[in-house]
């Protein structure tokens, strides 16, 4: 064929100026293929296109690959979980869409529904509603706890700091009296629903503490007995905060202890939560003790209770690498004798927090919240719990029912996590009926599991007690 054109033949078709000449008829053996572009890249040789995408390099058997505790920036290993969507730690708000309003524009920050005094609340709702990722940050929030509240709500951050220096409960509940006479707690009530989450999670920690001072921490705010006892409108605002957050029995240590801290200094920059909890200094959000004074035993106990979840995410991360793999597996025995060096690592932890929470002040008051947490089994922390999903000692040392007694303090997709490891980790356990290498192993988690346990019963035991006594012998 014979063609005369003024210019390329384009993608598009032929573009001509002139008449085409052909000689004979034409040909045509399959589509014709356009030419590339100037500057453009085959498929084949496009660098970009064939780097397949992924989490990351890990090891062959997904678990991680440091002698001891494995570093900040190591990935996760594989889990055989439904592997949930990450979300970001740091709440920041850029690249999201402007909300639009009904008209068709964007909607200001004060407009927007969910918000109370202007909290900003979409990053916060969203990272919270989306499924919870332990191998991220474990049980730890998101996000760091909010320091203060803000508008209306700064009445309820100033009752909580006072109930928690009260001398007694008699006159911590005379400050709820007080503010029930006041209207404060119905204004509060009604302002609930305006909350967002994160803000909400944070007025549920001062709802915590208010109760245990006033002795109520047993109480479901909903039963019509509790009414006999606590102040009704304080009963209306704590139901209320449970419904928002979706948590009934939130008066625990996760709650108090959790979501009650905060970095001594601000970070430079942003760096994950485990790891902000692990290296900087912490204080408490709402003190035990009064400002100018050092830390109390009850301080130092839920500081310490953070530090162990912070230093406990790489025992949610080995618990996830068990998840479903066969007791024969060659990664198994691997993967649980650096559970075993974890265990070690957070007993060391608590042993290391021993001298300054022996040697803090207490007071009978703080004696007394602690004792009422510890009769409702609310000083359990959730890295023990993780623990033993795993390893399944409390099925042997304690009823089902003593469990799930236990986890109730625990968000319902905290719950879920600790469900799903208790079906996912049953070939593991296996290995308690077994002889061999790969059985020792085993046992040996379990005995430092265990020895981990003790070493906390003992750190709460000194924090309650009015002398101090050399922790290493109770442990």
């Amino acid at each position: 064929m014979k063609m005369t054109t003024a210019e390329p033949v384009n993608a598009a078709g032929p573009t001509t100026t002139g008449p085409v000449t052909t000689t004979g008829p034409v040909t045509t053996t399959g589509p014709r293929t356009p030419t590339p572009r100037s500057g453009a890249l085959p498929a084949a040789a496009n660098p970009a296109s064939a780097i397949p995408s992924g989490d990351g390099i890990r090891s062959a058997d997904g678990i991680p690959s440091s002698p001891g505790i494995p570093s900040a920036t190591q990935a996760a290993p594989a889990s055989p979980l439904p592997a949930p969507r990450r979300t970001t730690g740091s709440g920041s708000a850029e690249g999201e869409a402007e909300p639009v309003g009904p008209d068709g524009k964007g909607q200001s920050a004060g407009a927007r529904p969910g918000r109370a005094g202007g909290e900003p609340d979409g990053s916060a709702d969203a990272a919270t509603a989306a499924p919870h990722d332990p191998c991220a940050h474990g049980f730890l929030p998101e996000r760091p706890p909010v320091r203060s509240l803000i508008g209306t709500w700064t009445r309820l951050d100033a009752m909580a700091r006072a109930a928690a220096i009260a001398p007694d409960r008699e006159a911590a509940v005379a400050l709820v009296e007080r503010a029930h006479r006041a209207d404060e707690l119905a204004a509060l009530r009604q302002r609930v629903s305006r909350l967002s989450l994160r803000n909400a999670e944070a007025a549920a920690m001062r709802i915590a503490v208010i109760a245990v001072s006033c002795g109520w921490c047993g109480l479901d705010p909903q039963a019509p007995a509790a009414r006999q006892v606590a102040d009704e409108a304080f009963l209306d605002l704590w139901a209320a905060i449970a419904h928002r957050i979706d948590h009934d029995q939130f008066v625990a240590l996760p709650t108090l202890a959790l979501h009650n801290w905060a970095p001594e200094r601000k970070p430079r920059r942003h760096i994950p939560i485990d790891q902000l909890a692990r290296t900087e200094a912490l204080v408490p959000i709402v003190r035990w003790a009064p400002e100018g004074q050092p830390l109390s035993r009850l301080d130092r106990l839920m500081l310490a209770a953070t530090r162990l979840e912070a230093h406990g995410i790489w025992l949610f991360r080995l618990a996830e690498t068990l998840a479903g793999r066969s007791p024969d597996d060659s990664s198994t025995p691997t993967a649980l004798r650096r559970l075993v060096r974890v265990q070690h690592a957070l007993r060391a932890q608590l042993l290391a927090e021993a001298a300054d929470l022996s040697a803090a002040p207490a007071t009978p008051q703080q004696r007394a919240v602690l004792g009422a947490l510890a009769g409702q089994g609310a000083l359990e922390p959730p890295v023990l719990q993780a623990a033993d999903a795993v390893l399944g000692i409390g099925a042997r040392r304690m009823r089902e029912g003593r469990r799930q007694l236990l986890r109730r303090h625990l968000p319902a997709q905290h719950r879920a996590w600790l469900s799903a490891m208790d079906r996912h980790c049953a070939p593991v356990r296996t290995l308690a009926h077994r002889g061999g290498p790969d059985a020792a192993v085993y046992r040996e988690a379990q005995e430092s599991l265990i020895a981990l346990r003790r070493t906390y019963t003992a750190l709460v035991q000194a924090a309650a007690r009015p002398t101090a006594a050399p922790l290493t012998k109770a442990a």
